[in-house]
């Protein structure tokens, strides 16, 4: 569920390598942001609407990634993928770090790549600085 820049990568690398893949995204527009070869499935709706859930099939699904721009869409719906759908792995995007934990505490597999960005930063800084060439 989203198709930004993250949705529609992570969609493409899934479909490259062989998985059958749907997405779904608000607004149709966002579908643009997939590749031209793309193979999955595109449906329009929003992922905290069970009927939508339903009609694009997530009951079937092995996996269901909620990757919108909004904290609570993805929660909301990665709790009915999981909990309502039984789908066995979810995860979903959060932005907030305090919230993050809050719901990785309450049973859902989360990724904030607030977290993940400033642990990435933190370790480029400790690392040896890239030497320029020449010049010395």
């Amino acid at each position: 569920m989203g198709c930004g820049r993250v949705g529609a990568d992570l969609a493409a690398t899934l479909d490259q390598e062989g998985h059958e893949v749907t997405v779904l995204d608000a607004n149709p527009d966002a579908f643009r942001r997939l590749r031209p070869e793309f193979g999955g499935q595109r449906h329009v709706g929003t992922g905290i609407d069970q009927d939508v859930l339903a009609r694009i099939g997530v009951g079937e699904a092995d996996a269901f990634v909620a990757v919108t721009q909004g904290d609570n869409r993805n929660v909301m719906a990665a709790q009915m993928a999981k909990h309502i759908f039984g789908v066995p792995r979810v995860v979903c995007r959060i932005y907030d770090p305090i919230r993050e934990e809050i719901y990785h505490g309450l049973g859902l597999e989360t990724i904030s790549p607030t977290k993940v960005g400033a642990r990435l930063i933190k370790e480029a800084l400790e690392r040896e600085p890239v030497t320029r060439g020449g010049g010395e």
